[in-house]
């Protein structure tokens, strides 16, 4: 054998998951053996039964098979002797790469672009989100028109990476891709225009957005359900909530918020995916809080922080956007490290320790989002004609108000607004006048 855990069989897929350790090039710190756990939690969130997990150290990639002719076979006797039939290779392939490694294997070769691939492609609910991984995966496939294999497609959804129609000519393939691709760019836009519209609407509702984000597992539906009551699918699997959840949340002043649960972040996210999930990351970037979840338990919990702020920069995140790093799971802590971040937090804005699980702590989050929320608004003064009950009724839903003096059938009202929204009276005042002019 050439190393690794070796698990117990069971009726679902046989797979293996070897992460390249290849030096150099890891990450700075990064362990491998978290790299390679996270992998295996991305196989087992298909469904996929991991019988063979291992890290491959390299001193450099080979072109041909990027793993080193010596090592392919190693683990070709592995594969056999476990009857696998997905190797997931948690690094990037090239398509001659693939290619080669199925030879040698006799079984189905993917890379991590194309595990998350399916992952997506299996749990996508919105149309918006189906289509977007559709055409991510096109934009994928298009240089790896190899065969297919049948053997997952009955089982589950997903994208077609592990299962398909079977083997076409290259060209009837291509042609086919591209036309599919130029259907969903269609499809897309219409769709987009619609989010456009809903954007809108949502602009319109009284209530302030908060939108957690975090890397996945982190805990971040376990403190949706316990902010909110709901009901949503939270279980320790990766990728377990894939498009945008909200409800309605009231924090201890009485105002009330949207809490928006998202897509959890990993690394090495593909560029095409941070896209297609615009429907998600975009309740991110309206948001007036930023929840990131953290799960303190986990040993490469640093770079997974470093991974998930890299994201929130590149989908443009506003810069003065308030981020709270919600450090979750301290139940899982021994008595030293609790007090040592409990510490760190005590007078903080910046910062909670809590338990999602257990509900330790939370009422101290709610109370920091309420601080956060009335120092990112702004105190204007406003006057207004007395008559014009829809516009001060507007200030009331929309804001804070501290002041309110009637004269001389003029209404001044001092209010505390978000910048937006104080734009956005701003913009409805002038409308409104020059309608009553016309």
């Amino acid at each position: 054998m050439s190393g690794g855990i070796v698990h117990d069989k069971n009726p679902r897929t046989p797979a293996a998951v070897i992460h390249p350790d290849i030096r150099g090039s890891r990450q700075a710190g990064r362990l491998p053996e978290a790299a390679l756990e996270e992998a295996v939690g991305l196989a087992e969130a298909i469904d996929l039964d991991v019988r063979l997990e291992t890290v491959v150290t390299l001193n450099k990639p080979r072109p041909a098979t990027l793993l080193g002719s010596g090592k392919v076979e190693d683990l070709g006797f592995d594969l056999k002797n476990l009857h696998v039939e997905i190797v997931v290779i948690d690094a990037e392939l090239t398509p001659g790469q693939q290619r080669n490694l199925e030879r040698e294997w006799h079984c189905k070769v993917i890379d991590r672009t194309g595990l998350i691939l399916e992952i997506f492609g299996a749990r996508a609910a919105t149309r918006e989100g189906r289509l977007q991984v559709e055409l991510a995966a096109l934009n994928y496939q298009k240089s790896r028109l190899v065969r297919s294999w049948t053997h997952l497609e009955r089982q589950r959804g997903g994208v077609g990476f592990m299962g398909g129609p079977g083997e076409r000519q290259i060209e009837s393939d291509r042609r086919m891709i591209a036309e599919k691709i130029t259907r969903l760019e269609k499809e897309l836009s219409g769709v987009s225009r619609t989010r456009t519209l809903h954007r809108d609407s949502r602009s319109k509702v009284p209530f302030p957005t908060v939108a957690l984000v975090g890397y996945t597992n982190a805990g971040k539906s376990t403190l949706f359900n316990r902010l909110t009551a709901a009901k949503v699918v939270a279980k320790d699997m990766l990728f377990a909530t894939l498009d945008p959840t909200m409800r309605g949340l009231s924090l201890p002043s009485g105002e009330r918020v949207i809490l928006s649960d998202t897509v959890g972040f990993v690394s090495n996210l593909p560029h095409d995916l941070v896209a297609a999930f615009a429907a998600t990351l975009e309740e991110v970037r309206d948001a007036k809080v930023v929840l990131h979840v953290r799960d303190m338990a986990h040993p490469d919990r640093e770079h997974q922080k470093h991974d998930v702020l890299a994201i929130l920069d590149e989908i443009g995140l506003a810069p003065d956007t308030p981020i709270i790093e919600v450090q979750n799971k301290i139940d899982l802590l021994d008595d030293e490290e609790r007090t040592r971040l409990a510490t760190l937090a005590t007078g903080s804005d910046q910062f909670v320790t809590l338990s999602a699980q257990t509900g330790e702590n939370c009422d101290t989050l709610l109370a920091v989002i309420d601080s956060h929320l009335r120092a990112a608004r702004e105190t204007c003064e406003f006057k207004i004609p007395s008559h014009d009950g829809s516009a001060i009724a507007w200030l009331h839903e929309h804001g804070e108000i501290i002041n309110r003096h009637d004269a001389e059938g003029m209404t001044t009202i001092e209010v505390a607004l978000f910048p937006a929204d104080a734009r956005r009276f701003e913009k409805r005042q002038v409308e409104s006048r020059l309608l009553a002019a016309d």
